[in-house]
């Protein structure tokens, strides 16, 4: 997910996701049963597409998850800012915060700050830290205008494509806000984020 030199656009990204999808479909009529087994089990793993925006080195600990540490939670947040300046945020090595992704609420657009196997410090708990995936929301939690519909949908598959991979359960013990980690001080997500459509989402992805 990581690239260099120049950033390629959201519609890039976005089409060639989808070019890609076309291709691994055409490729499946000639498999074996084990071969299709095992694209199977990759597809269901399959991520929405995502853009490489790293993080200050300074803003997260470098890790090797999940053999360093089992990852058990999802952590959704809400930024209580805009995007462009909450990646300022991650990318200022003098705030020590940061997260693994963050979704846009006009499009459902992903950036990725940190890598799944290293630690971003996004819970308020070391082992928590330690043991999730932090999934930052562009807006505010008093103006739900900001859960859009593509901020929902997107945000979901993600959720979902991380559980596939690692193995956590699709519940809500295991998909939790940040108000929820013990010894909290956030309130995030707040009342406004429909959880009950958002695990809907997640199931059916």
């Amino acid at each position: 997910m990581e690239t260099h030199g120049r950033t390629p656009s959201r519609r890039t990204l976005l089409r060639s996701g989808a070019c890609l999808g076309a291709a691994a479909a055409g490729l499946t009529a000639a498999t074996t049963p084990a071969l299709a087994d095992a694209r199977r089990v990759r597809a269901a793993v399959a991520y929405p597409p995502t853009h490489w925006i790293p993080a200050s080195t300074s803003n997260y600990r470098v890790s090797s998850r999940p053999t360093s540490y089992p990852i058990d939670f999802v952590v959704i947040h809400v930024t209580q800012e805009t995007f462009p300046d909450a990646m300022k945020i991650f990318q200022d090595p003098a705030k020590q915060v940061s997260t693994h992704y963050m979704v846009a609420s006009a499009d459902g657009y992903i950036g990725q700050f940190v890598r799944e196997k290293d630690v971003a410090w996004h819970a308020g708990n070391r082992d928590y830290n330690n043991r999730s995936i932090g999934i930052e929301h562009e807006g505010w939690v008093d103006k739900p205008e900001y859960f859009t519909d593509a901020l929902y949908e997107s945000s979901a598959t993600l959720t979902a494509a991380i559980c596939d991979r690692y193995g956590v359960p699709k519940t809500r013990t295991h998909i939790i806000g940040h108000n929820e980690v013990p010894s909290a001080t956030h309130t995030d997500p707040g009342k406004y984020w429909d959880w009950d459509r958002y695990m809907a989402l997640v199931k059916a992805a």
